[in-house]
């Protein structure tokens, strides 16, 4: 049926999710999704919101969440844009601010939806190489462009720009927007959410998929000066103007405002991460700092294709990247504290 496709989509090379195998007793650590279950008052929500108003549609601006996102981050409603999951909303962001004749920059490891919505916008990119420690050098990104994103913390590699850095950048680039994807900053770094009041040009993109324990809700949100959110506002309406639906936005308002469930499980997966750290260390895995939920780890003497296909054999999955500069790495989710044990026993195992 290909001869019915528009143009464009010969040309796509679409993202690839992680894998979501349906094997029972797994040790799914490859796609970062949250260990704990989500908050008790998340599922209250949700629970209360299914009903015969089920049969009207959401409120299309998402009101309620967009006044409880800007009370958290301490800003106006018009500075909040949200969104069927921050995919979606990257995906706007891409063509409400992104699409211009200039070139826009990147680092070359990333998330690799970048490149996938630059093929479908038609938007030149360059790729920014990170430095031998994976660290993003925004000296790098003064240059002409049509805009810069990067994700912060970086995946996969997890290293987190300071947010003095993101300061320095804003400073010295002035005519294009700094997008900062920040899926998993509430697991070590400071989010730049606190900078949108100084530099116009500045949009930060967060999910509740990661910290909050909402993969399966798919609700993401962007914040930056009214003028961004205008602009992602008239995409969305001309796309779908019904993005999150009723349990959604019930579920999404509970999450943010149950602040002490999530700086609980927060905090456990932090010390998670440390202490995994520490288990992989003492098996000889070489890893950069991580601020995120997840290690990106080599070992020197074994294959990382290797060790991530016999980790599968022991009911254990972990993701493996066959791409240059990081093919012998393992990008490896913190679990909880019985999944990360079971981990390194099996990692004990094989290295023998």
């Amino acid at each position: 049926m290909s001869r019915y496709w528009s143009p464009r989509v010969h040309q796509l090379s679409p993202y690839v999710p992680g894998e979501q195998p349906k094997i029972d007793n797994l040790i799914k650590l490859n796609t970062n999704e949250n260990p704990y279950s989500p908050s008790p008052r998340v599922l209250a929500a949700i629970t209360a919101a299914v009903g015969d108003d089920l049969r009207l549609y959401p409120d299309p601006g998402g009101t309620a969440l967009r006044q409880t996102v800007a009370d958290y981050y301490r800003l106006t409603p018009e500075q909040v844009f949200v969104g069927n999951s921050s995919d979606e909303v990257l995906a706007h962001v891409f063509q409400a601010l992104l699409q211009h004749p200039a070139t826009l920059l990147f680092p070359d490891l990333t998330y690799s939806f970048y490149p996938v919505y630059c093929g479908l916008y038609d938007i030149a990119y360059e790729n920014i190489p990170l430095d031998n420690k994976f660290a993003i050098n925004l000296a790098d990104y003064l240059k002409p462009n049509a805009g810069i994103i990067f994700a912060n913390p970086n995946a996969p590699t997890g290293c987190l720009l300071p947010l003095a850095d993101i300061a320095w950048l804003l400073e010295r680039n002035t005519d294009s927007v700094v997008v900062v994807d920040e899926a998993y900053i509430d697991f070590g770094g400071e989010s730049a959410a606190s900078l949108v009041d100084k530099y116009p040009n500045l949009l930060v993109v967060q999910t509740l998929s990661k910290s909050r324990s909402l993969a399966g809700l798919r609700v993401g949100f962007a914040l930056g000066h009214a003028e961004l959110i205008a602009g992602l506002t008239r995409v969305k309406d001309s796309f779908n103007s019904y993005p999150l639906d009723r349990l959604a936005l019930a579920g999404a308002v509970a999450a943010l405002e149950d602040v002490e469930y999530f700086e609980q499980t927060r905090q456990k997966i932090i010390s998670s991460r440390e202490s995994l750290r520490a288990g992989l260390t003492k098996l000889g895995f070489h890893m950069p700092p991580s601020a995120a939920n997840f290690l990106f780890a080599q070992h020197p003497q074994h294959d990382a294709a290797d060790l991530a296909a016999a980790l599968r054999t022991r009911g254990i999955i972990v993701r493996h990247f066959h791409l240059p500069r990081i093919e012998q790495y393992m990008r490896i989710t913190v679990g909880t504290a019985e999944q990360n044990t079971a981990l390194l026993t099996a990692l004990n195992e094989i290295l023998v």
